[in-house]
């Protein structure tokens, strides 16, 4: 999972091309920190506004911009996490992971600009599917950033420690203990190509109002989580089993306003569904498949959380 980006070696004023390379860097690193695209922006213009706060003789003093820029990044993210954590304990029903505006239709490939400028595209890998952000917001704030810095990014835990305020030492325990956290809850890989294919067999049963089919094509133990903050209709509770879930969605379906469309779109990297009405995508439905059953559904209906996907 190596996303590290050689941009961070690279001088911020040295010109425009470099500038951005710094930022894509930056979404890259907060978005995976957070799992808040619109708080990895305001961590990214903080950073920024930090940098250009300072005399142009100090920024030239600096050996290493992109580094200085990946620590401060990383020292707002750490701040930012501690916070979100009381913030979410308010939240109405289930706190979800932002899913990432993708317009890859995975039946046919055909894709447009997730963003309007490709320079705030995030990297799609493993390390931004639903199922492991998912993860990530089970681990204290230091956990995920050591873990996220070095598994992921590739950086040195020295470099970890001084984001981070804890000795390199302490980093490779925190690491280590985030990775037995990413490890006890993977399940083995389904090929992409599957997963699109029991997913497409959902959406079929599901349009069908097919309970059976339904059921047949979650694991017993499947679980449905839906987030809408408060701001959008949904259910508040996670619902636990194949049966139960099945029976819901019938249900949604059957109260689904009229001119609804489901649509099969790439979400974080991996198949999923979106909901569209009057041209607004107003749910955004992830899934983790085990095997030949889906195990996990994320639905995000919260509209704030949904921004990128209706205005690009």
């Amino acid at each position: 999972m190596n996303t590290r980006s050689e941009a961070g070696q690279s001088r911020p004023d040295s010109g425009g091309g470099a500038l951005m390379g710094e930022r894509r860097h930056l979404i890259n690193l907060a978005y995976r920190l957070l799992g808040s695209l619109a708080e990895a922006e305001d961590v990214v213009q903080e950073t920024y506004a930090r940098w250009y706060a300072m005399p142009r003789e100090q920024r030239g003093a600096i050996e290493s911009p992109g580094a200085w820029l990946t620590k401060v990044a990383g020292r707002i993210a750490l701040d930012v996490l501690g916070s979100a954590r009381v913030r979410r304990e308010r939240y109405v029903g289930e706190w979800i992971p932002e899913p990432l505006p993708e317009r890859t239709e995975w039946i046919s490939g055909r894709r447009g600009d997730a963003f309007a400028d490709p320079a705030d595209r995030v990297t799609l890998d493993e390390s931004v599917n639903m199922a492991f952000l998912v993860v990530l917001e089970s681990m204290t704030p230091a956990e995920r950033v050591a873990f996220i810095l070095h598994d992921v990014f590739r950086h040195p835990f020295a470099e970890v420690a001084e984001i981070v305020g804890r000795t390199p030492a302490a980093c490779r325990q925190l690491a280590s203990s985030a990775r037995r956290r990413v490890r006890e809850s993977q399940d083995p890989a389904t090929p992409t190509a599957r997963q699109a294919a029991i997913i497409r067999d959902f959406k079929q049963a599901w349009e069908a109002k097919d309970i059976e089919a339904l059921i047949g094509l979650l694991d017993p133990d499947a679980t449905a989580v839906a987030d809408g903050g408060g701001l959008a209709l949904t259910f508040l509770d996670p619902i636990e089993g194949c049966e139960q879930i099945a029976r819901a969605w019938v249900e949604i379906a059957g109260h689904r306003p009229a001119g609804t469309a489901i649509l099969e779109r790439t979400v974080n990297g991996r198949p999923g569904l979106v909901a569209q009405h009057g041209g607004a995508i107003v749910t955004v439905f992830a899934f983790e498949v085990s095997g030949d059953r889906i195990k996990h559904i994320w639905a995000v209906r919260n509209p704030e959380k949904l921004r990128h996907w209706t205005t690009n």
